[in-house]
């Protein structure tokens, strides 16, 4: 198989690939790799998700009560910080 990055990704992985020692293909499978078990990984934490919502398991909060909620947050740890 034959990637093609774009000219500024590939002198990054290029220069990762000088400063390490690990061949430039490698440490592009390794970021594959990762990128896909990552995905893999939220996809099963929101089929979870859902299953509790349907299942009632798990109460849905509306969007402006969220947004509420995370600007409390946000506010609360400028405060301590």
């Amino acid at each position: 198989m034959e990637i093609r990055l774009e000219p500024g990704l590939a002198a990054k992985v290029e220069q990762l690939s000088a400063e390490t020692g690990r061949p430039a293909g490698e440490l592009v499978e390794d970021a594959f790799a990762g990128y896909f078990a990552e995905i893999a990984e939220i996809r099963q934490m929101l089929d979870s998700r859902y299953d509790d919502t349907v299942s009632g398991r798990a109460r849905p909060i509306p969007g402006d009560e969220a947004y509420r909620i995370l600007k409390e947050r946000a506010l609360a740890r400028r405060k301590s910080a």
